[in-house]
């Protein structure tokens, strides 16, 4: 390979430019390069092929085109296209929060049923999916794919109807597009490459030689379809193509064994959509076929083991025959021989196998079954290549399966769990798609691991596992918005790991940003080498703790003024901890079940939209003496007992569906007796270490003041808001002689980009406008602007400088995803997270003259006796500002619509 690359650069350095063959010459030089980067992978090489062949399609442009260089053309474009596909697996990822929130579950990623993780497998995407090209699968920076598919599309324009290779290009066009689906879940890149395929097979008609390829490729599209939206029809003429795939592949075709494959794997699917018996026995033969075709030595045995011991306990589980779980286990036992520490799918084997062994247990009662499938179990945190959903998956499963035998496990597998967690989301770049990988990865993960540390008296592990599995996303935001830029070690030693670092870290988040089953032997090699270099970092003074989750010790400076209150729903039971600035957590028992919070939570958000309604008072009332008497006045009387002084401020951390309550308001609503807001003063926090970071950022805040009041009065298509000028004008009368600089932005003025370029330059904020809560897809939940909405995936794109307070005065600004709640996806939690130290939001709808009362106090009770602005002192204002609305009879729920969050 080095002669051949050698001796075409002396090729091309015979052709100068003007030369009629240094296109052909740049051309084969880049196919060179990028056969040894295939076979060696240095990125240089991927680089300078890429180069080359952009250099050749500049020589061979479209307008000069005979029928003689049409040709050289469009195999430049398709060798260019598939470098580019090549390279996008080594270009660091950015951060992207896409406008499409779908939950994709790819087919390559297997099938669940029950607590089994990715039971069924198909093929891998190199062998279910297949190209006339071969190339690596798409990961790492968008744009690269994007242009992948750019120059396919031209090269499907030099490939007319009627010319030979159309097909290919069709069908590869078609590949680029699912990836693409894949990585982003758009449907209508699924459609096209469905469409795309289908014709392709138009040209394939019976008899074409990669007739059988099209058929694979669009009946995994098709599944792909059904897998997202559920349609009979799509996996009915999925299973139809496989069948014709597989006439195809007779027996002794080298593909016949993926067809066999492929073909039951959906058989499997149908079943468990139906019911069907004929369709599980039919799915079980082939598996059993496709082994046959896979015997000891062969790459893809062990897939072929795994995949018919799940079918075989399928059957078990429908019809009770104790052979078919014997044999499952048997299959399984061998499937897990061949996948040996550092194997990927490890963890898949540990699992099932695990599982197999449970379900022979509960029928017979054999105590060794139930011991070795915990003592499988206890294998997984012992992982030795870089964490994948698979593990996540299976270390959930290990404590589901502890949980329901109460196995003195739990506290283990969910210490394993969110270690994987962390691991996992470490290596993903923060796109949309990820964000449901990490919704579907923590549901009651953290929860349920805080209950169970209770339940173990282990109080300061049960504060730092819901830390670690809460909130995930914004973690991992922060993690990425600048990936390792501040990791500095000294020495030249120290600098080299870095940049090591940070190329190993690029390539494996590359890897697990493809929704496909993972490529074990590139896995494993990128791990060994990341683990090596991390290992290597922490052995560096102070950072012996670098990218781990935080301990208790550091999680407790959140209590440095006052005590935080984690107040926890999870299906086992209910609890709150108080965390204290100088001692351990404190225990509070709440006499709830998670089901009861569920309720209250949904009629709380029944009453919440009818606000304004005579009857929805007395409603509210009876909701906030429920919180008062379940929940609240417990954990008051508690920190009576601890000596928290009343009118101290204390912090509520919820989790789950306490995250939609209002604890801050809670109380007995009884003459001559305080509610909570008489004895505390409430602020929120999302995370612990949120509030810690936030109190060390306002410390090193400048002394600067520059305030920023944004009015949009007239939004695009929305409602108009008399009270917005009123209100940014009385703020201006009273800010603008003590802050360093005070800038008004209203009406026309402010449009979502002005706005974007003010929130760069500008630590104080106050923001009146419409608030609109979009609970499907919480990134496009927005501040109306004149031009359109100012959404929070702008917001986390933004460049702040110190920021330091916002007030948000619009409606639901802390409304967030209905499915997620504990990721606190909302208007007012990306302020925090972009870097706001001190943030005022709301829980609902905000009357325009109480905002306008409200904002009046607040700001003459924020500036402090040196006449200055403190962010610190937000939290008591809005106390007093709500006070004062209290002494004026406005309606309760305008006096508690407010809320503070931060320090």
């Amino acid at each position: 390979m080095v002669d051949a690359v050698e001796q075409r650069r002396a090729a091309l350095k015979r052709c100068p430019p003007g030369h009629s063959d240094r296109s052909d010459s740049l051309n084969n030089l880049a196919i060179s390069l990028g056969d040894r980067f295939r076979q060696r992978g240095v990125p240089s090489d991927l680089d300078e092929s890429i180069e080359l062949f952009r250099d050749a399609l500049l020589l061979r442009p479209p307008a000069l085109e005979t029928d003689s260089c049409s040709g050289a053309s469009h195999l430049t474009l398709m060798s260019a296209s598939t470098s580019i596909e090549m390279h996008y697996s080594f270009v660091p990822p950015v951060i992207l929060i896409d406008q499409t929130l779908s939950t994709i579950s790819p087919p390559a990623l297997g099938i669940d049923s029950g607590s089994r993780v990715s039971r069924l497998t198909l093929m891998s995407p190199s062998s279910s999916i297949e190209m006339h090209y071969s190339f690596v699968p798409p990961r790492g920076v968008p744009s690269d794919l994007d242009e992948s598919i750019e120059l396919l599309r031209d090269a499907l324009l030099l490939r007319p109807p009627g010319h030979s290779d159309r097909s290919h290009s069709l069908n590869n066009l078609a590949v680029s597009l699912r990836d693409r689906f894949t990585q982003r879940g758009v449907p209508s890149d699924l459609d096209e490459s469905i469409e795309l395929h289908r014709d392709a097979l138009l040209l394939r008609p019976p008899g074409h030689s990669d007739r059988s390829h099209s058929l694979n490729n669009l009946a995994v599209s098709l599944r792909d379809r059904f897998t997202q939206r559920g349609v009979p029809s799509d996996l009915d003429e999925s299973i139809e193509l496989h069948r014709d795939a597989l006439l195809l592949r007779p027996p002794g075709h080298s593909d016949r064994s993926h067809s066999l494959n492929n073909l039951a794997v959906s058989l499997g699917d149908r079943f468990r959509q139906r019911g069907v018996p004929s369709d599980l026995d039919e799915s079980i033969e082939l598996h059993r076929d496709a082994l046959l075709l896979r015997p000891l030595g062969h790459s893809d045995r062990s897939l072929s083991l795994n995949n018919l011991a799940a079918s075989l306990e399928d059957r078990f589980l429908q019809r009770g025959v104790p052979s078919d779980l014997d044999e499952s286990i048997e299959l399984h036992q061998d499937a897990l021989l061949l996948r040996p520490p550092g194997h990927s799918d490890r963890s898949q084997s540990l699992n099932n196998l695990a599982f197999s062994l449970g379900d022979r247990f509960k029928q017979r009662g054999v105590p060794s079954d139930h011991d070795e499938s915990f003592n499988l179990f206890s294998q997984l945190p012992h992982t030795s290549h870089a964490v994948s959903r698979q593990d996540l998956a299976a270390a959930k499963s290990w404590a589901t399966a502890a949980e329901e035998t109460n196995h003195a496990s739990a506290l283990l597998a969910y210490q394993t769990a969110l270690k994987f967690l962390d691991q996992h989301v470490t290596l993903l770049s923060s796109s949309s798609r990820n964000v449901d990988v990490i919704r579907m990865a923590t549901a009651s993960l953290a929860v349920d691991a805080f209950s169970c540390s209770i339940r173990y008296r282990a109080l300061t592990t049960a504060v730092e596992l819901v830390e670690q599995g809460h909130a995930v996303f914004w973690t991992q935001l922060a993690r990425l918005s600048s990936p390792f830029d501040e990791l500095s070690l000294p020495g030249d030693t120290g600098v080299v790991l870095v940049e090591e670092f940070k190329q190993l870290s690029s390539r494996l988040r590359a890897v697990f940003d493809r929704s496909t089953e993972d490529q074990s032997s590139q896995i494993r090699q990128l791990t060994i080498q990341w683990n090596d270099v991390l290992s290597r970092i922490r052995m560096f003074p102070d950072f012996s703790r670098f990218l781990l989750p935080p301990l208790f010790s550091d999680l407790q400076k959140a209590a440095e003024e006052g005590p935080v209150i984690i107040v926890n729903a999870s299906q086992y039971r209910c609890d709150a901890l108080t965390v204290l600035r100088d001692q351990d957590p404190v225990h509070i028992p709440i006499d709830i079940t998670q089901t009861y919070v569920s309720e209250l939570s949904t009629e709380f958000q029944s009453v919440a939209e009818q606000f304004g309604c005579s009857d929805q008072q007395n409603k509210l009332v009876g909701i906030l003496r429920k919180l008062w008497h379940h929940i609240v006045e417990p954990v008051v009387q508690a920190l009576r007992v601890l000596n928290v002084r009343p009118g101290s401020r204390i912090w509520w951390c919820p989790t789950a569906e306490f995250t939609l309550l209002p604890l801050h308001a809670a109380g007995p609503y009884e003459r001559e007796r305080d509610n909570l807001p008489q004895i505390y003063i409430s602020s929120y926090t999302p995370m612990l270490a949120t509030l810690v970071c936030a109190r060390q950022r306002n410390s090193q805040n400048a002394s600067t003041q520059h305030f920023v009041a944004i009015g949009q009065g007239n939004p695009e298509g929305g409602k108009e808001l008399r009270c917005v000028a009123p209100e940014v004008a009385a703020i201006a009368r009273r800010l603008a002689p003590i802050v360093s600089s005070f800038t008004s932005i209203q009406d026309s003025d402010a449009t979502v980009q002005v706005v974007l370029d003010a929130l760069n330059h500008y630590q104080w904020l106050h923001l009146a406008c419409h608030g609109m809560p979009n609970r499907q897809r919480p990134f496009e939940s927005s501040f109306a602007m004149r031009d359109g909405p100012l959404m929070i995936k702008d917001i986390i794109r933004s460049n702040w400088q110190n920021p330091e307070f916002a007030f948000l005065s619009a409606c639901h600004t802390t409304v967030g995803d209905e499915n997620s709640p504990d990721e606190s996806i909302h208007l007012a939690a990306a302020m925090q997270f972009s870097g706001f130290c001190s943030v005022i939001g709301s829980m609902w709808s905000v009357d325009d003259d109480v905002a306008q009362q409200v904002v009046s106090t607040f700001y003459d009770k924020l500036v402090d006796d040196s006449g200055r602005l403190d962010c610190r002192r937000a939290a008591v204002a809005l106390h007093k500002a709500v006070k004062k609305l209290r002494r004026n009879n406005v309606p309760l729920e305008q006096q508690i619509v407010f809320v503070h969050i931060g320090i």
